[in-house]
C-alpha cells in the first residue's frame, strides 16, 4: 500500500543505491553512479549519459557516505518545506536517507518526526525519506507535495564537463555550516531527554502538514 502512494521516481530516487560500480562501465575510471534518471527511474554513471540525453536527470552528491541532493533541485520536483537543510561548499543540499545515531533518547528541542534525529527550529524532518515516510503514515496524500516539473529544468546539459570524485562530490574537509552543521546542535544527556517534539512545529499535533 505504502509503495502505491508514492511515485516511481520518488520511490526510485530514497531506495537506489548510489555510487556503486558501474555494471556496465565497470572497467572505466569514475564509473561511480551518481546521476539519477526520472523518467527511467535508476541510477547511472556519466558513461551512461548518451543513453538517457533526453530524459530529465537529476545529480546525486555525497556528504560523510551520505546521499544528498542540492535544494535548488530537489524543491522543483517535491515540497521540502520542515526539512531541515545544510550547507555544504556554499551549496543547501537536503539528506535523501535518515542517518544512524548514536544517541537512543530524545534531546529537549525539535527532533525530527520519524526518526527522532535533533533538529533546529522550525525543522521537522532530518531527511527527504523522513518526511515522505511520516506523510504515509499519517495517511496523507503525497501528490499534494509533489510537482509537475518541466524536463527541460533537469535536462543533459547540466552535466557537461562532469567529473566524479573531484569537486562535483563533497569530501570530509569540506566546509558546513548551519543551516545547519551536521553534528546534533543538542546534547542528550541521560534522564534530562524530552520527549517534546511538537513544540512549535510546522506540523499540528494530529501530523497533517500546515502551511504557514
Amino acid at each position: 500500500m505504502e509503495e502505491m502512494m508514492k511515485p516511481a521516481w520518488l520511490q526510485g530516487l530514497m531506495s537506489e543505491n548510489f555510487f556503486g560500480g558501474c555494471e556496465i562501465h565497470h572497467n572505466r575510471r569514475k564509473n561511480e553512479k551518481n546521476i539519477f534518471c526520472l523518467e527511467c527511474c535508476q541510477s547511472f554513471c556519466p558513461h551512461c549519459l548518451p543513453q538517457h540525453h533526453s530524459h530529465p536527470l537529476l545529480q546525486v552528491r555525497r556528504y560523510v557516505y551520505q546521499n544528498v541532493i542540492r535544494l535548488g533541485d530537489l524543491e522543483k520536483l517535491i515540497d521540502c518545506s520542515y526539512i531541515q537543510p545544510y550547507t555544504i561548499n556554499s551549496a543547501k543540499v537536503i539528506f535523501l536517507n535518515q542517518r544512524a545515531q548514536s544517541r537512543s533518547c530524545k534531546a529537549s528541542g525539535n527532533s525530527c518526526f520519524t526518526c527522532d534525529r535533533v533538529l533546529q527550529h522550525p525543522f521537522n524532518f532530518c531527511s527527504l525519506s523522513c518526511k515522505v515516510d511520516f506523510m504515509v503514515y499519517q495517511g496523507e496524500d503525497l501528490s499534494n507535495i509533489i510537482y509537475r516539473f518541466d524536463d527541460s529544468e533537469f535536462a543533459l546539459s547540466q552535466f557537461e564537463g562532469l567529473h566524479v570524485d573531484t569537486s562535483d562530490l563533497i569530501d570530509e574537509e569540506s566546509q558546513i555550516t548551519p543551516n545547519s552543521i551536521l553534528e546534533d546542535p543538542l546534547e542528550c544527556r541521560g534522564s534530562s531527554c524530552s520527549n517534546n517534539v511538537m513544540g512549535n512545529s510546522g506540523i499540528s499535533h494530529d501530523g497533517r502538514m500546515v502551511k504557514n
